[in-house]
């Protein structure tokens, strides 16, 4: 059974009462869409879409190309434009392969899982990430701007 916004919402709410962090973000990996929240009124913030892992399904090993689910808070925010990744595509590392910033989240059991940039503005809107959520760089820079480290990050399959 998909959830809905609206239970989400709920149950951020329930869990946020001592949290701290200003806005909520969700993620929905069925639709590949991303949606922040601010947590004072319910206002939409921001609606864009995203890539996620190319497999379906819960995160459980490094590399299994899936995106995790659960509720997951920011814990920092980094600057990335000078990080190179190599896709293991021949071409070998590439800069800018995490637009100008990197969205760390504490995952259980995994370091290095966020929300970033891509220089594969193609790929957003498709299930193609290693496990990350990629968003357009001019997204991404929206997105920036409406979080901080604390605010919780919301994935799931709606």
């Amino acid at each position: 059974m998909r959830r809905s916004y609206l239970w989400v919402l709920t149950s951020y709410l329930l869990l946020s009462l001592s949290v701290a962090g200003q806005n909520l973000v969700v993620v929905d990996k069925a639709n590949l869409r991303l949606v922040v929240v601010d947590r004072a009124c319910g206002d939409t913030l921001l609606a864009c879409p995203v890539a996620v892992g190319a497999n379906f399904g819960q995160k459980r090993v490094e590399g299994d190309r899936r995106t995790p689910e659960g509720i997951f808070p920011i814990v920092s925010v980094e600057k990335s434009s000078h990080w190179t990744h190599d896709f293991g595509d021949g071409h070998g590392p590439r800069a800018g392969a995490y637009g100008d910033w990197f969205i760390r989240l504490d995952v259980e059991g995994f370091t290095g899982i966020g929300l970033h940039g891509t220089c594969f503005p193609e790929s957003v809107g498709t299930f193609s990430s290693e496990g990350c959520v990629r968003m357009l760089d001019a997204d991404l820079r929206a997105l920036v701007s409406l979080i901080g480290k604390g605010d919780l990050v919301v994935i799931g399959e709606w």
